[in-house]
């Protein structure tokens, strides 16, 4: 006797199992044609297979110590073992001790140590050698300073200090100022013997002007004691003989009347002489002027500025319009002048005798 064949309900109709297979191999073609892409990306690099696994490893773990980091620096635990570095290099004996102090001649050295002084008993591996520096640029003599750690247990500063140029007039003050116009420390009339003064309104923003100006003329240089900046337009110079030179407006025009004044001075002994001042602001000549004796006006020295001027460009500067002017031969004097022929002098008519 035959045995009941069991029928299943449910099962896969012949398109559901037609679908699937589709699929399946859908899949397996777009699997195949990824990987062939990828596979030529990955021949176009010149690096192989291993070491772009190893890279993104690389990429993985320093992402991974990055986030570490920062929960541990949220924590507080890196200022905890600068903390504990510190204690141990101080209980080794790496702290600032000592501070040595060079290039100092001028400058208040005091005031270097109160700058480091923060500095003093701290562990050396917690110095603030930055901080140190900009403290001391805040300082009017350091123009610049440098700051190194000297094991064991010295801070080294060295500083370059600022030169003095002049002292500058203030009302009733005089203040030390370097070449850039940087004030440097209010002086007495005793320390300031000796060096340029100047005055006048913003009289410290024309020092390269003057300087320029001073070296059309190097035998008088010295013998300026002091120059005014007068009108923010043109220069007075005073000389230790107490007597004034004033000069016209423009850096050319000023140089080479101060070439021609030294000219005249060179041959006339200006300086130490009688007259107290000497007007050179007028286009055609220089006026002396002399106590008691109003103004003496001389007309050649202008006129050999004037051809010095007629001569030179726009673009010429002051100390080559100088050394125009110095190879300008001088005006002939009375006796180098040609003489001209005297006229005969008319007979005069015999007076006739009275009658007796």
């Amino acid at each position: 006797m035959s045995q009941p064949q069991t029928i299943r309900r449910g099962g896969a109709s012949a398109r559901k199992t037609a679908a699937r297979a589709d699929t399946a191999r859908k899949v397996k073609n777009a699997k195949q044609k990824t990987g062939s892409l990828l596979d030529r990306a990955m021949a176009l690099l010149p690096v192989t297979e291993e070491t772009l696994h190893r890279a993104f490893l690389a990429m993985i773990l320093g992402g991974a110590v990055a986030l570490a980091w920062a929960v541990a620096s949220f924590a507080g635990v890196p200022a905890m073992a600068e903390a504990q570095v510190a204690q141990l290099a101080r209980n080794a004996g790496f702290e600032v001790k000592r501070v040595e102090v060079r290039g100092v001649r001028r400058l208040n050295e005091l005031k270097v140590y109160e700058a480091a002084l923060a500095e003093r008993d701290r562990a050396m591996p917690l110095v603030d050698l930055e901080g140190v520096r900009q403290r001391l640029l805040e300082l009017s003599w350091v123009e610049d300073a440098r700051v190194s750690r000297q094991l064991p247990d010295t801070l080294v500063i060295d500083v370059v200090e600022r030169k003095p140029y002049a002292a500058l007039r203030r009302a009733d003050k005089l203040v030390l100022i370097d070449q850039t116009g940087h004030p440097l420390e209010p002086v007495s009339a005793a320390r300031a013997k000796g060096k340029l003064i100047l005055s006048g309104f913003n009289v410290e923003g024309q020092i390269e002007p003057l300087d320029h100006l001073l070296d059309a003329a190097p035998a008088l240089r010295p013998q300026v004691a002091e120059a005014q900046w007068v009108g923010n337009r043109r220069w007075n110079l005073t000389f230790h003989t107490g007597q004034q030179l004033m000069l016209p407006e423009g850096d050319r025009t000023a140089a080479a009347s101060l070439v021609a004044f030294a000219r005249l001075d060179g041959t006339n002994r200006l300086l130490g002489g009688k007259a107290q001042a000497f007007d050179m602001r007028a286009a055609d000549r220089i006026y002396f002027r002399v106590p008691g004796h109003g103004e003496e006006p001389i007309a050649p020295v202008k006129t050999a500025v004037a051809q010095a001027l007629a001569h030179a460009d726009d673009a010429t500067p002051p100390t080559a319009l100088a050394e125009k002017l110095a190879r300008t031969p001088d005006e002939p004097k009375g006796e180098d002048k040609p003489k001209t022929k005297a006229k005969p002098a008319a007979s005069k008519p015999t007076p006739s005798k009275k009658a007796e």
